[in-house]
């Protein structure tokens, strides 16, 4: 199959959604399949609208430049959305209703967790063929290889990272974790790193800051640390927990959006108010922790397995998906040949 993936790949520390992209490209060239990021073949079988925002750096095609190609290109190729973003994690009042309006065109949809897709059903979006599929990390670099646990004695090493800078990344708990380093109770006994963007006008009291770092130099640095913490507000998934836990780093996560969907069992949920009591039971029940998270469900590969089954899956039963389309793909001659100028220019630039 050729498969477009609708994202702009960029190379170092980018956010989440760019290493889902490069981890399901790498996989599915691995497994004997053309994959692009664009729209200017006119024989690709699956389309994967990443992004629909044209505003957006991360875009490499809108929904709108998805319903051109098929009207005006090859009808009967496969749309499948993954939806990974909503107004609920960073306060605004207008995302979802684009995406629903963007999924209009998709055959499937596939949402990164079950607390996003009932956001999105609930609210309105088409309900047919909705999947939800976790995220993962690349197993050759995100794996318990030279982590060393903590050691039930010395000071604890607390970590957390994050490529955005929005408030609901977690910085209301992780204030609250940097002034505990202040006391007299935790001075001696309790570390924090931070690594990645900050807000402006920013700063911490105590905890170290790295600027953002990716791979494994990023990989390196969690596990010089011995404890992991995510207070991120809304999160639909979340690449950050993913990468910690596949380390082999007990976590500490707060209970809210999609999070403890994968770290239930993996570490301590917590909330802002009982954080510092939290703090104390993850150190108590850290063996069991570190000793359940060998276990740990979610990786890459297993994440580009399920995408590729799904996709083998629409392929294998493509007429099925096809009569049950909504959308009308009329076309005629002049807006056909203002598509392909249009296209040409754009390929020739």
């Amino acid at each position: 199959m050729k498969i477009s993936i609708g994202t702009n790949i960029k190379d170092g520390p980018w956010g989440g959604g760019n290493l889902f992209a490069i981890n399901l490209r790498d996989y599915l060239i691995e497994n004997n399949h053309e994959v692009v990021t664009n729209l200017d073949d006119d024989d690709i079988d699956i389309i994967l609208i990443t992004e629909p925002r044209k505003t957006s750096e991360s875009s490499a095609f809108t929904h709108i430049d998805v319903f051109n190609y098929l009207r005006h290109i090859k009808k009967d190729t496969l749309v499948v959305h993954r939806i990974n973003e909503c107004d609920e994690r960073k306060n605004t009042n207008y995302v979802n209703t684009y995406l629903i309006n963007a999924n209009k065109i998709a055959d499937s949809t596939i949402f990164v967790s079950y607390w996003l897709k009932n956001i999105f059903e609930d609210q309105g979006i088409n309900k047919k063929n909705n999947y939800v599929i976790y995220a993962g990390a690349n197993k050759n670099i995100f794996n318990s290889n030279g982590f060393l646990p903590w050691d039930g004695s010395s000071k604890i090493n607390f970590v957390t990272h994050h490529w955005g800078a929005n408030w609901n990344k977690g910085f209301e708990a992780y204030i609250k974790i940097d002034n505990l380093i202040s006391t007299e109770k935790w001075k001696n006994k309790l570390s924090f790193t931070y690594i990645g963007n900050l807000p402006q006008k920013f700063s911490f009291k105590n905890a170290t800051v790295i600027d953002p770092i990716a791979g494994e130099e990023l990989a390196e640095e969690l596990k010089k640390r011995n404890a992991y913490i995510t207070g991120s507000i809304n999160e639909p998934s979340g690449n950050h927990h993913i990468e910690a836990a596949q380390c082999g780093i007990p976590i500490l996560y707060i209970n809210s959006g999609g999070t403890p969907e994968y770290c239930n069992e993996f570490g301590i949920e917590f909330t802002i108010d009982n954080l510092e009591e939290k703090i104390e039971q993850l150190l108590q029940d850290y063996r069991d922790i570190e000793n359940s998270l060998r276990s740990y469900p979610h990786n890459a590969p297993k994440m580009c397995e399920n995408y590729l089954n799904l996709f083998e899956e629409m392929y294998s039963n493509k007429n099925d998906y096809l009569s049950k389309r909504e959308f009308n793909l009329n076309s005629n001659i002049f807006s056909k040949t203002l598509y392909n100028y249009k296209k040409k220019i754009k390929i020739q630039r």
